[in-house]
């Protein structure tokens, strides 16, 4: 047995101390942002956050994040929340900066990568609240085990988006 605390709420998991992480939070805890890609932890698909820092959950095994703080996609709101000091009624109702910037800009065209997209732009933003692009495009593709990938090359708009979450958070500061 494991103990995970998943977007701020602590969960026991029956799995093996091998299970990929990815499997737990799909599986067992029913949250469908962290996707599975290749599988070997080189697209960036089931990125979730460990400690504010993204992992790639399809090769960590869960004992690996024993007794951790984990956001997945589904907890960015609560994360900007608790961050913003506000009240567990208002992080219902809100999306964090990055998921308004991805819908505002109509990111996305198939989707599949962007929970990766948007974890990475998430961990970038918190520690570099102005990014500059050269550092936008080092984050996504030189920083942790690879590349983000996605398959539909929708890489300006993802650039654009980071920028104008950027402004969101800048603006809310």
């Amino acid at each position: 047995m494991v103990t995970l605390n998943v977007n701020g709420v602590r969960h026991q998991v029956q799995a093996s101390d091998d299970t990929p992480l990815l499997y737990v939070l799909r599986n067992d805890l029913q949250l469908i942002g962290p996707q599975f890609g290749c599988g070997l932890a080189q697209c960036g698909a089931c990125s979730v956050l460990a400690e504010g820092r993204e992992v790639r959950s399809c090769v960590m095994p869960v004992s690996a994040f024993a007794n951790q703080e984990i956001t997945t996609l589904e907890g960015l709101p609560a994360r900007w929340a608790k961050q913003k000091g506000l009240s567990p009624e208002a992080a219902k109702s809100a999306l964090h900066p990055v998921q308004e910037a991805w819908i505002e800009q109509q990111t996305p065209h198939c989707g599949f990568c962007q929970n990766g997209m948007m974890i990475k732009a998430t961990e970038l933003l918190e520690s570099n609240p102005n990014p500059t692009v050269a550092e936008i495009k080092e984050a996504f593709t030189t920083s942790g085990p690879s590349p983000h990938l996605c398959r539909c090359g929708t890489y300006k708009a993802i650039l654009e988006a980071v920028q104008h979450a950027a402004t969101i958070m800048t603006q809310r500061s």
